[in-house]
């Protein structure tokens, strides 16, 4: 047991290490957002909302996944390169800006690339937009900055797009 548990250490510091750090944040990202997928999809099914598993469904959100994951591991390294310290100061400034700019942002590249998956054209893209983005984005401010403080002033940027996924995985909501 304590041999399963140092070789998992290993995995761990290789896995979150700089030269790895960006595929273990595309794989988090692409895991969390297919599993959360899954989860939600089985509560529409129990809820009577949903008849039976879309598995293309959950096969583009892990795609959606991935393209916010590489956003998110490298606005996270601007961000900390941008603005360093864990000050109160610097911690505050970096929700705001994470806000204002990364948040429009991810949910932009969450519905556009949605729709080059499910081949929709440009005109319903927009639209889905326009139907659910000040939806999202209000939601967006209720939960983000508080994780956020906590995302930014706490953890090393190698454990936040693993943070963020954690948190929007248990913040489940229907797109």
């Amino acid at each position: 047991m304590i041999r399963i548990l140092n070789q998992l250490r290993a995995l761990s510091r290789k896995a979150f290490s700089k030269r790895y750090l960006l595929y273990t944040n595309v794989a988090i990202s692409f895991s969390l957002s297919g599993v959360g997928d899954i989860i939600e999809q089985h509560y529409e099914i129990y809820t009577g909302t949903l008849e039976c598993w879309d598995r293309q469904r959950t096969h583009q959100m892990s795609i959606s996944g991935l393209t916010v994951g590489v956003f998110c591991h490298n606005w996270y390294n601007f961000m900390d390169r941008k603005f360093p310290g864990r000050t109160l100061r610097v911690v505050l400034k970096k929700v705001l800006i994470d806000q204002a700019i990364a948040s429009p942002i991810v949910i932009f590249m969450f519905f556009a690339t949605l729709g080059v998956l499910r081949k929709a054209s440009v005109d319903e893209t927009i639209q889905e937009m326009k139907d659910k983005f000040v939806r999202l984005y209000t939601a967006e401010w209720v939960v983000w900055p508080p994780a956020q403080l906590f995302n930014f002033y706490l953890l090393p940027t190698k454990y936040r797009v693993l943070y963020d996924n954690t948190i929007s995985l248990a913040v489940l909501k229907e797109t």
